[in-house]
């Protein structure tokens, strides 16, 4: 075989294989650990709109498959959250895996046991928050779990799987976008 015929014959083998991954979609790595068609998912990062000085930010890969959709338990992925103030001095942030998703339009709730923690937050390992999304496009509305206790640490150890307040705060314009999509019928 000469080098021309070897080479025609790995453009053939590349652009076959080329078609394929095509045909079967983009090969992409995934934390995703139930691969299935999505029935629900909490996607996004956003700031919460405060005053400057005092920084939380949010991060949501919550997602429930359409094999689950009876079951919001058995919703998989993470929240990452984080709070620094100034003044009262305060600072820290955790990781947590979720454990429910419920949504409803553009609304979701979601819960999820703190896995990872640092600074102040340190005393949330192990407990239960729960956080509540208004999807509304340019300046979504949030709500959390420890609306009424002050910090995640002081949340009950038995608080129950996807619960949590009103979506009373907002988000900053322009510091990010939290997306819901929507259970299905």
């Amino acid at each position: 075989m000469n080098r021309r015929s070897t080479f025609i014959r790995a453009v053939a083998v590349g652009a076959a294989l080329l078609a394929l991954a095509g045909a079967t979609g983009p090969a992409t790595a995934s934390s995703t650990p139930h691969p299935g068609r999505e029935a629900a998912s909490l996607t996004g990062t956003a700031m919460l709109d405060r005053r400057p000085g005092d920084d939380a930010t949010v991060t949501f890969d919550a997602h429930l498959d359409a094999k689950g959709k009876n079951d919001p338990t058995t919703a998989y992925g993470t929240i990452k959250f984080s709070h620094y103030m100034e003044n009262p001095k305060f600072g820290g942030s955790a990781e947590a895996r979720v454990d429910c998703l419920l949504t409803g339009g553009k609304v979701a709730t979601v819960s999820a046991v703190v896995t990872k923690a640092d600074g102040g937050l340190k005393g949330a390992i192990g407990k239960r928050v729960g956080m509540t999304v208004h999807d509304q496009g340019k300046q979504d509305r949030f709500g959390y779990s420890w609306a009424m206790v002050g910090i995640p640490n002081d949340l009950p150890d038995d608080m129950p799987k996807c619960v949590s307040a009103a979506p009373f705060d907002k988000t900053r314009p322009g510091s990010g976008d939290l997306h819901v999509l929507p259970m299905k019928s």
